[in-house]
């Protein structure tokens, strides 16, 4: 005995639902932890609080005011002028005239790895992914047991994430992944990738070795972050097809990939690595060759000047709680302990800013007439690496832990430091802390395109 009328749903009244305050707050709490600093995903919450709390036309209103917001906000010209940079860098150019609308890149059917390392088994996992054969070498049968291990681990996790994925990435057919010790097995490869640690000698011997062993159109790549793409293609009797591939730590997570070349390597092999970088789902970057290329060397200063202000009575979590804040994804000190506080030890003992190869006599906190803190090298001194110790600039719930608290030692430790060295500790703001790690970044960068390193601001950016 109704009437037929239609219906609006959008009319009817909004129902209440329990605890939906809690719910709510909740989301935001989710949110603003999951996405640090971003706009949107917050107003989004807002936008669904309207849904439930008011009438759909008003609630629609408030959805319309909210977007308006985004649409003129900063974060929004800023991730507009990110999505178009990431474009942009597709087209490289080189000082020589090399550019990509003229070089043709080489087929890449199959791959090596060599160094089953933290880098080495993320970048195995990369190509597998990208569907990519690959032949992973380690120097000895131990280790090569190890980094077989690690490597089916990450596998098996990233098969987990994806559609139909063990089948899919296929790793336990040795057609698609073989483990060997033997350089033999990389005769037929189209492209190899040595991801050993950062040491100029061993990376010379194992190009050495490569050029006579590859066949002659191979590719040889380097996983870098800092050394001399032209002395390690010194080494092998084809240095126009050596170059810098530098991954980013996890190699299978970040997109990031930095495509070095040196004086003598061919257009044909950036072009190859670029279209390794399209195969990986990464966003390849061609830099020229310089001591810790575009990624690192602005890396440098920003680190140097966020341990500066630990020197003048900062903590590490209070420098990285502003720059988090700010929007970095993570600050300098929690990706120093991530990614191994003796990685940058080993690359200072090597140029000599530290070590036993240092003059005696030189002065604590000056190196080449600059300033230099000598702070990460001592908690070197005293084993603390970072996450794989359970201390670095943090303290971990276990060697390999990945929570950071806040240590009491490196507190008292620190005032040591400012003690032996007459450095009396004052209260820094945190305007201060944002803007002298921030200026640094920005200034090395501005250096580092006036030398022609990178060919235009997207490419650092």
């Amino acid at each position: 005995g109704q009437p037929l009328a239609p219906r609006r749903l959008s009319l009817k009244p909004v129902p209440t639902l329990p605890n939906m305050e809690a719910f709510l707050r909740e989301a935001l709490v989710k949110v603003k932890k999951q996405a640090r600093g971003c706009l949107a995903p917050e107003l989004c919450v807002q936008a669904v609080r309207a849904a439930t709390e008011r009438p759909f036309a008003e609630g629609l209103r408030r959805e319309r005011e909210l977007f308006r917001l985004l649409l003129t906000s900063g974060q929004a010209r800023a991730l507009q002028y990110a999505f178009f940079a990431e474009r942009a860098v597709r087209r490289w150019a080189t000082p020589a005239g090399a550019s990509w609308s003229s070089a043709a890149a080489q087929p890449v059917r199959s791959a090596a790895v060599i160094g089953l390392g933290t880098m080495g088994r993320g970048i195995v996992t990369s190509l597998i992914k990208a569907n990519i054969p690959v032949v992973a070498l380690e120097q000895d049968m131990e280790n090569l047991k190890k980094g077989r291990k690690a490597v089916m681990l990450l596998l098996e996790r990233e098969a987990m994430k994806m559609e139909g994925g063990a089948q899919r990435l296929d790793f336990h057919n040795p057609a698609r992944l073989q483990f060997t010790v033997d350089f033999d097995l990389l005769r037929d490869v189209d492209l190899v990738i040595e991801a050993v640690f950062e040491n100029m000698a061993l990376k010379k011997e194992i190009f050495h070795k490569l050029s006579k062993i590859c066949k002659p159109g191979a590719l040889l790549c380097t996983n870098t972050s800092a050394l001399n793409i032209n002395e390690i293609a010194s080494a092998t009797s084809r240095p126009q097809q050596v170059i810098g591939t530098h991954f980013f730590s996890p190699a299978h997570v970040m997109r990031l990939l930095e495509i070095i070349y040196g004086s003598h390597t061919s257009p044909s092999a950036i072009a190859t690595a670029m279209q390794l970088a399209k195969a990986l789902n990464k966003i390849g970057v061609v830099v020229g060759n310089c001591f810790g290329f575009v990624g690192n060397r602005m890396m440098f200063p920003y680190v140097q000047q966020a341990v500066f202000l630990l020197e003048e009575g900062s903590r590490p979590e209070a420098v990285d709680e502003v720059l988090e804040d700010f929007g970095f994804k993570i600050g300098p000190f929690r990706m120093s302990d991530l990614a191994g506080l003796d990685v940058g030890w080993r690359s200072r003992q090597g140029q000599g800013l530290t070590g036993p190869s240092l003059p005696a006599g030189t002065p604590a906190r000056q190196r080449h007439g600059q300033r230099y803190s000598p702070l990460p090298d001592l908690l070197c001194e005293h084993g603390r690496f970072g996450q794989k110790t359970g201390h670095g600039w943090y303290l971990y719930e276990k060697a390999g832990g990945r929570t950071a608290t806040p240590d009491p030692w490196l507190h008292s430790f620190l005032a040591r430091y400012r003690d032996t060295h007459g450095i009396k500790a004052r209260a820094i703001d945190q305007e201060e802390i944002l803007q002298r790690c921030l200026f640094a970044l920005i200034n090395e960068g501005f250096a580092i395109l006036a030398e022609g390193i990178a060919s235009g601001p997207e490419h650092l950016d």
